[in-house]
């Protein structure tokens, strides 16, 4: 079995997992007394974990192996679920979330493992499967996690006199169960790939080198690889930002509930998935990595836009509609283009950093957004949001150049 099927199948039953518990968050934390913004500090917490982790991690796999990385993820995200499934109060709600993210950090290494194992014309192209199968995993795991909870409040009958009602506690142990199967099927079928990425004797060996390439985003703003990562922060930012209220949005506006919001999950991973499988490569060929995400840009920031302008369940379906399909040209293109600018055996430490400030945006949008929920208004958390997802195209303005030259590549379309 080849090493991106495996890793492919990995993510997708990961993201199952996922899934189960995380539409259903916003329903057990306001079921046990959680406002608006207390919820989104709860969703911040997971990327707090994940933030201070992901540097370590892209480090780490650098140094011992992307699948050390991988499997320690998932035992961490196993643990998670468990927690979720007993938790009691908003606390152990909470202790979940950083127990999760702290094993969530490792998204810039499932990168860079994609960036190892294919080509530089090739990598946008797997990348988008690769998300193709994480957004399939969106889109069943909703459903399996609305299923669990219905299906939990069934008694279990085990004896003559022994009966269990899981209740509240089955999509999480159902999420557990699926992530060890997950870490088992991945010790057995995965297989290292930082070898491809260089010789030990190619790869400088500076203390602090994490803590640097961090912060010379900020030094060095205008070069491509800082503009790239800060395009793809700020997109998954205020994309997070949106997605943190957006099930309150629809609970309060449409009366969706714990039971039915998996559907609406399924709605849009639907859409990414099909995308990110059949058109993200053609349209890659056609456009170009920096122009697509260019158009993914525009895409996103109009459906996020149209949310609240939507007062009926069709026009809701279009304007969602827009979302999926802008992150899908968006944020594979991103990365491709980001692969292109690094050196090889610095990517584990290039996406590492990309998902430290992507984790920055996912602690900073969420509590804008909540803040905005409960004390603006429901409809202001998405035009901020849009606001900030449009201002990106300044920064990928020219993009193409440096694509070409780090490759030597000819520049699509031209």
């Amino acid at each position: 079995m080849g090493k991106l099927l495996v890793l492919i199948v990995t993510a997708f039953v990961d993201m199952i997992g996922v899934l189960i518990v995380v539409p259903l968050l916003p329903f057990y934390a306001t079921r046990l007394g959680a406002s608006p913004f207390m919820y989104t500090v709860l969703v911040s917490a997971f990327n707090v974990a994940a933030l201070i982790s992901a540097p370590m991690w892209g480090r780490f796999s650098d140094r011992y192996g992307r699948r050390p990385a991988l499997l320690v993820a998932l035992s961490a995200s196993a643990v998670a679920y468990v927690i979720f499934a007993y938790a009691g109060s908003i606390l152990m709600l909470f202790l979940s979330r950083l127990v999760q993210g702290a094993g969530g950090g490792t998204v810039g290494v499932v990168q860079a493992y994609v960036s190892d194992t294919t080509e530089p014309k090739n990598r946008a192209r797997s990348l988008g499967w690769l998300s193709a199968a994480t957004n399939l995993g969106v889109t069943i795991g909703p459903l399996l996690g609305s299923w669990a909870l219905r299906a939990g409040r069934h008694p279990i009958h085990l004896g003559d006199s022994t009966t269990i009602v899981l209740a509240e506690k089955a999509p999480g142990l159902l999420a557990a169960v699926l992530c060890l199967a997950n870490m088992l099927f991945a010790y057995v079928y995965l297989r290292e790939s930082r070898v491809v990425s260089g010789s030990a004797a190619d790869r400088p060996k500076k203390p602090g080198r994490s803590v640097a390439a961090v912060f010379s985003v900020l030094r060095h703003p205008k070069t491509p690889s800082s503009r790239l990562i800060s395009i793809y922060a700020i997109g998954i930012g205020a994309f997070m930002g949106m997605n943190a209220v957006l099930a309150l949005y629809l609970a309060r506006v449409f009366g969706v509930t714990a039971e039915n919001i998996g559907y609406f999950f399924a709605f849009t991973g639907s859409i990414s998935v099909v995308t990110r499988a059949l058109f993200l490569g053609p349209a890659v060929d056609r456009y170009g990595e920096a122009r697509l995400s260019r158009i993914g840009i525009v895409l996103l920031a109009a459906g996020l836009t149209a949310i609240p302008f939507a007062h009926n369940i069709p026009v809701l379906a279009a304007a969602v509609a827009l979302i999926p399909l802008g992150t899908a040209f968006t944020f594979p293109c991103v990365t491709a283009l980001l692969s292109r600018v690094i050196p090889p055996y610095e990517r584990g430490l290039y996406m590492g950093t990309q998902q430290t400030w992507g984790g920055i945006s996912r602690v900073v949008f969420p509590l804008i957004a909540g803040w905005a929920f409960q004390s603006l208004g429901p409809q202001f958390p998405f035009w901020i949001s849009a606001a900030c997802v449009a201002g990106t195209l300044l920064l990928g303005a020219g993009m193409e150049r440096y694509a070409a030259d780090a490759e030597g590549m000819r520049v699509p379309g031209k």
